[in-house]
């Protein structure tokens, strides 16, 4: 990873941090001397990538799957009471389970999108605080949100979030979520644009990740020889978190350091009023929960 700006010192989390692109990410970011906490649901091999990243600087594990809200407001606690602030979070945790559709028992919602989208915005909602202090003790903070090119085939679809309308595909729940993830984006961007915080969007290519191998062993059958690997992916997220010119562009969709389209297809084009209703679903969810617990 050539041509990345200081990071030293930097508090940076990241998600789905123990294997694949999550892995080198955090293996980029610690070159260049930042402090870096990874989370995922796999506490063991969480711990294990955590002590072989430690060789290089400080990383800290902290098991958590985002997935259950309880869990990602825990996690922004601890980063809390460690650390007061944060300035890098990249929201790197995805998956895709295929069919048959699966119920996460925390939010009775789709599998799919209870990791994707909704661990995702509780998890960022509650980090916000730190954000911004980052913000104004080092002049800015960033997030980075991973996506999946499978969105562009999508769109939102806020009255079936949970794709039970007709035969359920995980592959179809997978890029609904992550094109509801760019919706969420450039909602944050906005809100964010006077508070120091920039935020951007972005796809690592197609990789060769154990997540691939288990959500699409077809597609890897197929294209092993040409994948990229887990530090090609990782390349645009360590550069939009840490470069000085990543951080003048906010809200946008990236692949190899560049600036792409949001939309190829007109069909996938949500309205206003759409964008609305899914965050109110997501808010709405997220106030329950804290109320239950």
């Amino acid at each position: 990873m050539k041509n990345l700006f200081s990071v030293k010192g930097k508090k940076v989390l990241i998600t789905g941090g123990s294997r694949g692109i999550g892995y080198m990410i955090a293996h980029g970011f610690l070159e260049h001397g930042a402090h870096v906490y990874i989370a995922s649901r796999k506490e063991d091999e969480l711990r294990a990538a955590a002590e072989k990243l430690s060789e290089l600087g400080p990383c800290v594990a902290f098991p958590a799957d985002i997935s259950s809200g309880k869990a990602a407001r825990e996690l922004a606690a601890k980063i809390e009471e460690r650390e007061g602030k944060l300035d890098v979070l990249v929201n790197n945790a995805g998956a895709n389970w295929g069919a048959p559709y699966q119920e996460y028992p925390e939010s009775a919602w789709d599998r799919v999108l209870s990791l994707n989208v909704k661990g995702v915005f509780e998890l960022t909602q509650a980090c916000t605080p730190l954000l911004e202090k980052a913000a104004v003790a080092h002049g800015g903070a960033r997030v980075v949100n991973v996506l999946s090119g499978g969105m562009y085939s999508q769109r939102i679809h806020v009255d079936d979030l949970e794709s039970r309308s007709g035969a359920y595909s995980g592959s179809v729940a997978y890029a609904r979520a992550k094109r509801g993830l760019m919706i969420l984006t450039e909602e944050w961007a906005r809100r964010w644009a006077t508070d120091g915080i920039v935020v951007n969007a972005m796809h690592p290519g197609w990789a060769d990740t154990p997540g691939v191998v288990s959500s699409l062993p077809e597609f890897h059958r197929v294209t092993e020889r040409v994948l990229r690997t887990p530090e090609e992916g990782a390349d645009t997220i360590v550069w939009l978190a840490s470069a000085t010119e990543a951080g003048k562009v906010s809200g946008k969709f990236w692949l190899d350091r560049e600036p792409h389209l949001q939309h190829v297809l007109p069909n996938t084009r949500e309205t206003s009023a759409e964008r609305r209703r899914l965050l109110q679903a997501l808010a709405s969810y997220a106030r329950k929960r804290r109320k239950a617990a």
